[in-house]
C-alpha cells in the first residue's frame, strides 16, 4: 500500500509532458555527475532545461533525439549555475542509478500524460 493516498485532483495538478532531447551538455558544476539537457516540448511550451544525474547509463550521443516525461510546471531550481526549468522523470535501477521513462513509441513533442 502506497505511504499516503492522495485525491485524482491532485494528480492531475502535475503537468507531465513528452519532450525530445536536442542537446545534452556536460554539467561538470554539478556536485553529482549529471548532463545539462535541453528539451524540446513542441510549439506550445517550446525548450526547457533540466539537469539529470543519468550520465552512469547515459551517453551524450545516446540522449539527443531521445523522448522523454518531464514535469514542466514545477517551479524552475537553481542548480548550481545552472536553472532547471523541468524535471525529468526516472526510475532507480538495481545499482541505485536512474533509468529514464520513455514512451514505447513515437508521439508528438508536448503531449501529456493521462
Amino acid at each position: 500500500m502506497p505511504d499516503k493516498l492522495i485525491q485524482f485532483d491532485d494528480f492531475l495538478k502535475v503537468n507531465i509532458r513528452v519532450g525530445r532531447i536536442v542537446e545534452a551538455l556536460p554539467f561538470p558544476e554539478a556536485r553529482k555527475p549529471a548532463w545539462k539537457l535541453i528539451i524540446d516540448f513542441g510549439p506550445k511550451l517550446g525548450t526547457k532545461k533540466s539537469s539529470a544525474q543519468i550520465t552512469e547509463n547515459y551517453t551524450a550521443e545516446m540522449l539527443i533525439g531521445k523522448q522523454i516525461l518531464a514535469v514542466v510546471n514545477f517551479p524552475p531550481r537553481q542548480i548550481g549555475p545552472f536553472m532547471s526549468e523541468v524535471l525529468t522523470l526516472g526510475v532507480s535501477a538495481a545499482d541505485g542509478s536512474i533509468i529514464l521513462i520513455s514512451p514505447d513509441q513515437q508521439v508528438e513533442e508536448g503531449v501529456h500524460l493521462h
